[in-house]
């Protein structure tokens, strides 16, 4: 069953552009220069009732203006989209007891109440029965470990125990979909991994859909196993999340560590050298050369280890980024 539906969905906004200096201001005055800004370009993906999926790009790529989409809070330009057969942005009452919105930048809890009183307002809004409020609360604020903060006012609690409010305040009336933007953002390691093992259990328990955002690769692997890749407004991939690397990186790194715990000092001509601890080194190879380099050093080098691997996660996304140009404009 697909759950949430996105079809050729873009929103563009009119935006001024005022130009430097006085007299330009003054002709501003009577007339202006508009720029149409495309923050989503027709993107168009489906996911299936359960699945959690990583929705990733750098800022400014489409990943909130999407989210506020699903959700309701604007309106698109052209296009459709359906979430739990609902068109989000008709907002109606139905729709809104079925999803949830987390943005690790925005708060929903009040900020001097304790964290009990926004819980009890979500319960009169959901028309939650007491019963089930309780329950659902006591399960929630020991999932996240929170049991003996909700009393305390909001203001006084962590960056971190916040955050697990904000997600005790969402889940309460649960909804089937869940969209997450940047839920970890500010947090400790520590707060990280608790955030991470909750959204895990939580999911598969329920079998809730979950579209997250994050520029933290570590809560990427950790939940999702697919992917959505936005770039200026357009998906630039959607598949496993194991294919980015394959897909998107033009390097692999080789690992050495030599017999006689020294550098060789001509070892760059094979690659880029980074992250030298004698008698450890790794080289940054293009993926094609890493056969011909292997060959290469270890006849000419006494080596006591080698191994291969791919570039990390993230490094492999921001050199998509990177590559992708925006087309000059004359």
């Amino acid at each position: 069953m697909i759950a949430i539906e996105v079809a050729d969905l873009k929103k563009t906004y009119r935006v001024f552009r005022k130009r430097a200096g006085l007299w330009a201001s003054v002709a501003g005055l009577f007339r202006r220069t508009y720029e149409a800004v495309h923050a989503v370009a027709g993107v168009t993906f489906s996911i299936e009732q359960g699945e959690m999926v990583a929705f990733l790009g750098p800022n400014g790529a489409g990943k909130t203006t999407t989210l506020k989409l699903l959700s309701g809070l604007i309106y698109p330009t052209s296009g459709r989209a359906a979430v739990l057969g609902h068109v989000p942005w008709k907002r109606e009452i139905a729709y809104r007891r079925r999803f949830a919105l987390v943005m690790g930048q925005k708060n929903q809890l009040w900020w001097d109440l304790p964290a009990q009183e926004s819980f009890r307002l979500h319960q009169e809004i959901y028309r939650i029965a007491p019963g089930d409020f309780r329950s659902r609360l006591d399960e929630l604020t020991s999932l996240l470990e929170v049991k003996k903060l909700v009393s305390q006012p909001v203001r006084e609690l962590s960056l971190g125990e916040r955050m697990r409010m904000e997600l005790i305040a969402a889940l309460l009336h649960r909804p089937d979909v869940l969209l997450l933007d940047e839920p970890t953002i500010g947090l400790d390691v520590v707060s990280q991994r608790r955030v991470q093992d909750f959204l895990k259990q939580y999911q598969a328990q329920q079998n809730i859909t979950v579209l997250l955002t994050s520029h933290y690769m570590k809560d990427v692997q950790a939940l999702c196993k697919r992917a959505i890749i936005i770039n200026e407004g357009e998906i630039k991939h959607d598949g496993p999340l194991a294919q980015i690397v394959d897909r998107f990186s033009t390097s692999k790194v080789i690992e050495l560590q030599f017999a006689d715990a020294q550098i060789p000092l001509d070892l760059k001509r094979f690659g880029d050298l980074f992250d030298v601890a004698p008698p450890r080194a790794k080289l940054k190879v293009p993926r094609a050369r890493v056969p011909d380099v292997l060959t290469a050093v270890l006849a000419q080098y006494a080596v006591d280890d080698v191994s291969v691997h791919d570039r990390p996660l993230e490094e492999a996304i921001a050199e998509m980024f990177t590559s992708i140009k925006r087309p000059e404009t004359g």
